[in-house]
């Protein structure tokens, strides 16, 4: 029960946080790039309800294993919404990268190749989604083209952060490593030592770190737009 109550709380807390920051660079963002990134943070937080809201409901109710069925079709969504969450994060990379025609071709032809199989991946019965224990080696399968578009992401968050000479990126390919840094053993793991499954808090922390940063920039602009047009008028 005190388990489901601290859950509750901090998936509550990121949830809703996700989603305000979303809503609100939706409704503000004077370009696509900050709308971009408030889809992408109502993905993040709206793909994550359909797992976590269920794992709260399950801990203080009835416990994992009898809402196995709810518990799987969530992580199910989850997988598909997250691989959902990195293709927006690279188009929002790609307008700051901005490659060649022909590296540019062949970085989508790429990540539509690597999600389209992560989905098919997904899609296969083998996984187990609804059974209280899942299958480890189909676990690893699944998240094998996850891992390479993540990989990719953060080598193009780093070559925007050396080319811009903007910390930000940095910051952002940090937070995609430690992302998956934390993931992986949670997949690894998770079945045979369930409390490896508190690894998914830092893994919710960073993916809310890209979210913040997007925020931030917006900030950053608005700030910086108001300066502009304040010495206009001053001129």
């Amino acid at each position: 029960m005190v388990q489901g109550i601290m859950e509750l709380l901090f998936d509550a807390a990121y949830l809703i946080f996700a989603l305000a920051v979303g809503i609100y660079l939706i409704v503000k963002g004077k370009s696509k790039f900050f709308k971009m990134f408030g889809v992408m943070a109502v993905v993040l937080s709206s793909g994550d309800s359909f797992h976590l809201i269920p794992r709260v409901y399950a801990l203080l109710t009835t416990g994992l294993e009898a809402n196995a069925f709810a518990l799987g079709l969530g992580k199910l969504i989850t997988s598909i919404t997250m691989t959902i969450f990195y293709v927006i994060l690279y188009f929002i990379l790609e307008s700051v990268w901005q490659p060649d025609k022909k590296l540019k071709l062949g970085s989508r032809i790429t990540l539509f190749a690597l999600t389209a199989l992560r989905i098919i991946l997904c899609a296969f019965p083998q996984n187990n989604w609804f059974a209280y224990e899942g299958n480890l080696l189909w676990g690893i399968l699944r998240n094998i083209p996850f891992a390479l578009i993540g990989i990719g992401i953060i080598i193009i968050c780093f070559m925007i952060a050396k080319k811009n000479k903007d910390k930000s990126y940095w910051i952002m390919g940090l937070m995609v490593i430690l992302s998956f840094g934390f993931y992986i053993p949670v997949v690894l793991f998770a079945d045979i030592v369930p409390i490896i499954g508190i690894l998914m808090i830092p893994k919710t922390l960073a993916y809310v770190g890209v979210v913040v940063i997007g925020l931030l920039k917006h900030r950053q602009a608005v700030k910086s737009a108001q300066t502009s047009e304040k010495l206009t008028i001053n001129e």
